[in-house]
């Protein structure tokens, strides 16, 4: 594939995320999961959807529009990011581009539901072009801790830019002003984006109902 007709599937992009790393960031949901988790609240981003095809041109030029000058990161998740490695691959490559001809100095961070070693074994050329990384698959059963959703997920810094704003938050406790969710409207459609702790999506549902207001195609559920 040509980087001028380089693409992938795209669920949604929203600026600003504040939840999902540090500062203020472009937030990037990849179509499509082989994966799985049980207890994953992003079940709508699991099945490959053809319609979901963007352009990376298309879709950098759409970051830059947002961005402005007051862009600290860029988080890609999903779906699982790994399972369209070449459209990843243009993605990073663009944005490091990007990021360099601009002089800007936001960073890069992934989430992936994959092993860390299977990461390290099949996609290293991806992990040199991240400055963090959260890999390891979700479990339920397990707390969650600063922006991941259990306990077995590390965050592992990949860059000299990744260990200068990550290093001190690889064992950060979870504090309570870190229990935040962000609720973004459009389109009618209403998107919660963070990491949810377990029972808050049910709760969330339930207060919605007990006010009269019933929650459709709601993305934790099949």
């Amino acid at each position: 594939m040509k980087p001028a007709n380089a693409h992938l599937q795209l669920n949604k992009a929203h600026f600003p995320v504040t939840v999902l790393g540090p500062g203020q960031r472009i937030g990037l949901w990849l179509q499509g999961c082989s994966i799985g988790c049980k207890g994953c609240v992003s079940v709508d981003t699991w099945e490959r959807d053809p319609q979901r095809t963007v352009a990376i041109s298309s879709l950098l030029t759409w970051c830059k529009q947002v961005a402005g000058s007051g862009l600290d990161g860029v988080t890609i998740s999903g779906g699982e990011p790994f399972d369209q490695p070449e459209g990843l691959r243009h993605l990073l490559q663009a944005l490091r581009l990007w990021r360099s001809q601009a002089r800007l100095d936001f960073d890069i961070l992934c989430y992936s539901g994959y092993p860390l070693k299977t990461l390290q074994q099949r996609h290293a050329r991806l992990l040199a072009l991240l400055d963090a990384l959260i890999p390891e698959p979700f479990i339920d059963s397990q707390s969650g801790v600063l922006w991941r959703g259990s306990s077995n997920q590390p965050l592992v810094p990949l860059s000299p830019l990744g260990q200068q704003r990550y290093a001190a938050f690889v064992c950060a406790p979870l504090q309570e002003e870190d229990k935040r969710m962000q609720v973004a409207v459009e389109g009618g459609r209403v998107w919660m984006i963070g990491i949810p702790a377990r029972g808050d999506m049910t709760r969330i549902e339930a207060l919605c109902r007990s006010r009269g207001l019933t929650l459709e195609q709601v993305s934790w559920r099949r």
